[in-house]
């Protein structure tokens, strides 16, 4: 009664289309964030990321989608599969390309699989696993949320596993009341930190995304490519035309953290929200002042979802520091099917010694919290 069928641009649908099929709110799934990455160069053959969203048609019409790249390298995808490569590199074999199911440079666990209702997964998630036994070495889903990834588990998808550190709103009334919640000494250096910035003559505003002006636009994207630069030697993935797209077509999802210094800017943030979740996703600096990171990336997104109402703070990939300013040690989940049987044993097998170890590193990594014991 449907078909499946990939599509090498997004514009081959309409935006109409893709966000009618879409459950929830999660902004990083919405036409217009991909279709920003794919306008403005992030997303092509070129970049390495080369569209190939899979689509489910009943008679010509869309029911379903799953973003999709065929990737030719493993950047900007945060679950590492480097030694993989180098694997199939060793045996005489190519790795890539591979087909991979993510949100662009965004390690944001979320819905990936669109359907309408009464349109079955399971065959979505096999049609996928067959076309990858036709072309590719692997396909792989990356930060599956958690009712996906039992879809993908059935499809024969072995699951990887790793820590993020992520803040959560226990109904607190503003920002001491959370701090109330910490550990004396732990109370004491969060807002020691704090204190400093200020005493720099830091001043940080929120502006929503319908306040972001050109020039704010221009400032937090030449403070993006600055931080980019010293951290890696090269620019960021992401261009200014990005940016400024984003801006326009999904202004309501996007809060910028502004912070300036005796009345000149000095560094941005830039965070994603929807009704539940703020997710912390691109920063920049031009001076380095003790302590502003964690209060521009940190510190004005808890208060804001505290204000707000938010459940949830995601403020990225990695970072242990996190833990003692009150994010919580959990797990992320990715899924990936192995074509030669050969690797896939392997990989299955380094996967089944891989778990237990993060699952022991989160048990000890949530001791580490700043909370009061009980």
């Amino acid at each position: 009664m449907y078909s499946c069928r990939f599509i090498s641009s997004l514009a081959e649908v309409s935006a109409e289309q893709w966000n009618a099929l879409l459950a929830t709110d999660y902004p990083f799934l919405r036409y217009e964030f991909l279709w920003a990455m794919e306008s403005s160069g992030a997303t092509t053959r070129k970049s390495g990321w080369e569209p190939s969203h899979l689509v489910v048609e009943d008679a010509g019409e869309l029911v379903g989608h799953l973003p999709l790249y065929r990737k030719h390298h493993s950047y900007g995808e945060y679950v590492f599969d480097w030694s993989w490569a180098d694997a199939w590199q060793r045996n005489g074999l190519n790795y890539y390309p591979k087909l991979l199911c993510a949100i662009p440079y965004t390690p944001a666990t979320g819905p990936r699989l669109s359907l309408r209702q009464g349109i079955p997964a399971q065959p979505v998630c096999e049609f996928l696993r067959a076309q990858a036994d036709i072309s590719v070495s692997s396909a792989h889903v990356l930060f599956t949320n958690p009712d996906e990834d039992a879809l993908w588990g059935d499809a024969d998808f072995v699951r990887r596993v790793a820590p993020q550190y992520h803040w959560f709103n226990r109904g607190y009334s503003d920002f001491e009341d959370f701090l109330a919640a910490f550990s004396s000494r732990k109370r004491k250096a969060l807002r020691r930190e704090r204190r400093l910035v200020a005493e720099q003559q830091v001043v940080l505003r929120r502006v929503p995304g319908r306040q972001i002006t050109t020039d704010l636009w221009r400032h937090f994207y030449h403070c993006y490519q600055m931080t980019y630069a010293k951290r890696s030697g090269h620019g960021g993935y992401l261009n200014q035309a990005f940016f400024e797209q984003i801006g326009q077509t999904m202004p309501d999802n996007l809060l910028m953290v502004m912070a300036e210094q005796h009345g000149e800017p000095i560094a941005a943030a830039l965070n994603f929200h929807d009704s539940a979740t703020l997710y912390g996703r691109y920063w920049g600096c031009l001076r380095e002042v003790e302590f502003l990171h964690f209060e521009a990336c940190y510190y004005q997104g808890i208060e804001y979802c505290i204000e707000q109402g938010l459940q949830r703070f995601d403020p990225g990939a990695q970072g242990e520091h996190k833990i003692q300013r009150g994010f919580d040690p959990v797990e992320t989940r990715s899924r990936h099917w192995i074509v030669d049987p050969r690797f896939r044993e392997a990989i299955a097998r380094f996967l089944d010694q891989e778990t237990p170890s993060i699952h022991a590193y989160l048990q000890d990594a949530r001791q580490m919290l700043p909370f009061k014991r009980g």
